[in-house]
């Protein structure tokens, strides 16, 4: 057979004539120096990797060289493997592509971790650090020294900690990616100030999950499963959505099915062989539907739920004497109501597609997976039911820490060992911690606002890090009063590459990294493996690579920008510069007694102490610190399964009881284990260390009604009547559900505003409506309509879809950025300028101008095209606080009307002394009588970030 010779078109004929480009295959070969093709740069040529420039056509062959520093991505939850391409000429990084050794990731990444190189050359990031000159909010800004900025800050601090007056520092995170850095400073400074976004994000189902077994989050084994149920959109934007995306798509390759439960379209459900188009709210009924059927149909795995369900427990408080058999038929009698048709009718799904769902479901047995994160779980009054009813079908089938089921996340997830760790703090926020929410998962962030409004305290020293509460949270005009009041916010700290929102109505905005600026562990639970990454600053492990000596981050990092790790030590020496404090001695060299601890001491010390890293580096004649920045990723461990059924050490049992009826072991008032088979077994991480599907925590915290899996009916609804009338309902009135938390999977909150590229693939978010409400309403796709929730409302463009079920409409998140006329360039890929404008508790913001060219160092910027940057639809929602899991409920009732005369698109109208009227409508669904019946803030057992003494969780401390 003759060799296949492609004809050349007449355009490359033409070519060839001219003397472009060569006029056969032979001088093709001959007019370069091949290199070996490999997908992907190999380890061994990382430090002289050689590209031929594709830029200096007409020129051949035009070598580039690079060095490339392994690092890991910080545009979404993921931390996907990176790796800068350092060139050797300029110092300066030329691009990102995937890293080949990260486990997670294998060398793939979406488009946001090669658009971090837009981010390094933003031309409106931050480089020095800035302090107001004029009112707050007012826009006026100067530069500042960082030691000027230190000492003003560390005063500041110093002050509160020495008058006791701990809860008013305050440090709120968004996006951490680091493991235990802030725990160590916020432990070293004796406060209980962490504050994370947690209740706007995925507290729901942490809770629902935690219930279950302790542990708040699942870890599915996509890759191996046969039957994978996704209450979310993982192909394109779930949490972890990189790292899953690869395993489902490689399950589907080998035969699984996939089912999605997602009201809209989803680019996942349209791979899906099953797309489940529920009514928002009902996803609850709809998973314990397919519970009947397991149930129905003996499609369980009886001896695991013998073994590991605390079924005795469930039946002494029924009040029933019995074996197995007998909880066996106590839950085919709960359930019995829960049938296919009853689904059908309160979640607008067939029962015939209900039925055959879930007979997979059971056929996958111990090899089903499943996943929800957000989405309905925290959407709904009652979402963390629909985590909790979505496991229930891994306790069922037997699929829980099996291969190809479901783990919990913890097995996956390395746990660090820092530097001489400080004690558990003794204090406890209130303003974090309410005593209206003892079962919260995790601090009441979004309420801030209102609680400071309330007078139930101030903040001295706020510091904000990667968080933009007034574009992201709910109801961000009351977030803009709060930042406004210097009685309740004294000194507001920005730390932040780019300008914000929030960063706005600062005192200070100072200049952090981004991703590979800094250093940071990172550990996710992306698969059936445990495995740690280092996030680097690039251009600082180049220079120590070839040869430089490098004291401080800021000495490469552009302009003055610094990195989170040396800023925290600086300042913790600023707050106790003569350690009277018992602070400094936490930021001291161990190895320079009397100096400052260096981030490389701490990263030394940590990854020395990661299982079978110091031997491997030790094979490659490297220290553990040296792999790490060589490789930047190592697999800790791989294939992790049932580890509930490891074998707890003799050593731990010694002086330990054990329950003859539950098997519990314990051990200083302790359960360490649970009896099995004449084993000692470690478990779950529940009080009783078993799978808890009666919790006697919902019991004696005063949720009874709740204490099992079970259907709790949105706050979107007024009746089960309108529920299922809900699709008619807009002939009526134009009320609909608005689901306003779906991704873009080319956008991440904040951090994506200043990627070029992705600004140029994504910067509209429509209303989502059906082609049948359309019709109803008069509108066609680009037409306006005002969305009017409880408080206010927006004007948006519609796009007119059948990718959504009718009475439904949806609309993305992540963009609206703006700034107004007075402040500094904001993120101007993606940002409008704006007016606002303040009546009383009125606000009023109008788009003035959307995005547009703007000159600046960077060519492109003179070349946007686009002149739309969306609607920040989240300034117009209430806080919704779910009143056991204290998750926001995002999920809006809403009216959509055709836009009204002087209506524009972008138009915000709010009203914030509404919102506190609609904040104090939910805090009276609270129940906190068990606080003081039991004298405790939280229950001892439930986790919580930066966790404190037992002793700290009593109201009694004396």
């Amino acid at each position: 057979m003759k060799p296949y010779k492609p004809q050349r078109s007449a355009i490359e004929r033409m070519a060839v004539s001219l003397g472009l480009i060569p006029g056969s295959d032979d001088e093709a070969r001959a007019s370069v120096n091949p290199l070996p093709l490999f997908r992907y740069p190999q380890p061994d040529t990382w430090h002289d990797h050689v590209e031929y420039d594709p830029a200096a056509w007409p020129r051949r062959a035009v070598a580039r060289h690079y060095r490339l520093v392994p690092t890991t991505c910080f545009n979404c939850e993921s931390a996907c493997g990176l790796l800068a391409y350092v060139d050797k000429d300029s110092g300066q990084i030329r691009k990102f592509e995937g890293n080949p050794v990260h486990p997670g990731s294998r060398g793939k990444n979406c488009a946001k971790g090669p658009a971090t190189i837009n981010q390094v050359t933003d031309p409106d990031r931050i480089l020095t650090p800035m302090k107001r000159s004029g009112p707050r909010g007012s826009g006026q800004w100067q530069a500042v020294s960082w030691d000027a900025a230190l000492a003003d800050i560390g005063g500041r601090v110093r002050a509160a900690l020495r008058e006791q007056r701990q809860d008013e520092v305050v440090y709120h995170v968004g996006r951490p990616g680091a493991e235990g850095y802030m725990d160590r400073v916020l432990r070293a400074w004796g406060i209980d100030g962490h504050n994370s976004h947690t209740n706007i994000c995925s507290a729901g189902a942490r809770f629902g999950y935690a219930l279950w077994m302790g542990y708040d989050r699942p870890s599915p084994d996509y890759a191996n499963a046969q039957f994978i149920l996704a209450l979310n959109a993982h192909f394109e934007s779930g949490h972890y959505f990189n790292p899953h995306a690869q395993r489902i798509s490689q399950a589907l390759q080998e035969g699984c099915q996939l089912a999605v439960v997602d009201p809209r379209l989803s680019n996942t459900a349209s791979h899906a062989d099953y797309w489940l188009a529920t009514r928002p709210g009902s996803e609850a009924a709809l998973l314990l539907a397919i519970a009947h059927v397991l149930l129905r149909e003996n499609l369980c795995d009886r001896d695991f739920m013998r073994r590991w369900v605390n079924w005795r427990e469930t039946l002494a408080a029924d009040g029933v004497a019995g074996d197995f058999d007998a909880f066996h038929e106590l839950l085919r009698r709960a359930y019995a109501d829960f049938t296919p048709a009853f689904a059908e009718r309160e979640c607008g799904v067939s029962a015939t597609m209900i039925e055959d769902v879930a007979r997979r479901i059971g056929a996958a047995g111990s090899r089903f997976a499943s996943h929800t994160w957000r989405g309905a779980a925290s959407a709904h009054l009652g979402g963390w039911q629909v985590s909790r009813c979505l496991f229930f079908l891994h306790i069922l089938t037997g699929s829980v820490g099996t291969q190809g089921g479901c783990s919990p996340s913890a097995w996956h997830k390395y746990k660090a060992s820092l530097i001489d760790p400080p004690p558990p703090i003794t204090q406890w926020n209130e303003m974090h911690w309410p005593r209206e929410y003892p079962l919260t998962h995790y601090e009441l962030s979004f309420l801030l606002p209102h609680f400071l409004k309330e007078g139930r305290g101030k903040i001295d020293v706020y510091f904000t890090r990667v968080f933009n509460p007034v574009w992201t949270y709910p109801d961000g005009f009351s977030w803009i009063e709060a930042l406004s009041d210097e009685s309740r916010i004294g000194l507001h700290v920005a730390l932040t590459p780019t300008w914000n929102e929030t960063a706005f109505f600062a005192d200070y905005v100072l200049p952090m990294g981004h991703g590979p600026e800094r250093h940071d562990l990172t550990t996710y639970e992306t698969h059936n493996a445990t495995w740690v990454a280092f996030r680097q600053p690039v251009l600082r492990a180049a220079a120590q690579a070839d040869g430089r000596e490098v004291g401080d981050t800021r000495e490469t990092n552009p302009g003055e920008v610094w990195e989170e790790d040396e800023f925290w030590i600086g300042l913790s020496w600023a707050i106790d510069p003569d350690g009277d404090l018992g602070i400094r001695r936490y930021f001291e060299s161990r190895q320079r007694p009397g100096e400052k601890l260096g981030v490389e001491e701490y990263y030394q010390y940590l990854f020395e102490r990661v299982a079978g890293l110091p031997e491997a580096a030790a094979e490659k004649g490297m220290t553990p610190l040296d792999y790490m920045r060589k490789y930047g990723a190592f697999q800790v461990q791989d294939r992790v399964y049932e580890q509930h059924e490891q074998a707890v050490p003799d050593e731990a049992l010694a002086g330990s009881t054990r329950d003859p009826e539950t098997g519990a072991v314990t051990r200083d008032g302790k359960v360490i284990g649970v009896e099995r088979d004449g084993v000692v077994r470690a478990g779950f991480h529940t009080e009783s260390r078993l799978l808890e599907f009666h919790s006697p925590t919902m019991v004696a915290w005063g949720w009874p009604e709740h204490a099992r899996p079970g259907y709790i009916r949105s706050h979107i609804y007024e009746s089960e009547a309108e529920q299922q009338g809900w699709e008619d309902k807009q002939a009526d009135d134009g009320t609909f559900c608005l689901l306003p938390t779906f991704r873009l999977p080319t956008l991440i909150h904040t951090r994506s505003g200043s990627a070029k590229w992705l600004n140029e693939i994504s910067q509209r978010n429509p209303v989502w409506l059906h082609t049948r409400d359309a019709a109803r309403l008069g509108v066609r796709t680009g037409d306006l309509v005002r969305v009017a929730t409880e408080i206010g409302h927006f004007v948006d463009k519609v796009w007119v879809t059948e990718a959504i079920r009718p009475g439904v409409v949806a609309c993305s998140h992540h963009l609206g950025r703006w700034r107004r006329s007075q402040d500094p360039g904001n993120s101007r890929w993606s940002g409008s300028v704006v007016r606002i404008s303040q009546q009383g508790g009125t606000w009023k913001l109008q788009t003035e101008q959307g995005p547009g060219p703007f000159e600046s160092s960077d060519p492109d910027s003179r070349r946007i095209w686009w002149r739309e940057g969306g609607v920040p639809q989240n300034l117009t929602f209430p806080v919704h606080p779910d009143p056991i899991s204290g998750m926001h409920c995002w999920h809006q009732r809403v009216t959509v009307t055709r836009a009204e005369a002087g209506d524009r698109s972008g138009d915000v109208v709010v009203d914030t002394d509404k919102s506190m009227q609609v904040y104090r409508e939910w805090l009276t669904r609270t129940r906190s009588d068990a606080v003081e019946q039991f004298g405790l803030r939280r229950p001892l057992w439930l986790n919580r970030p930066l966790r404190p003494t037992d002793e700290a969780y009593r109201l009694d401390r004396s």
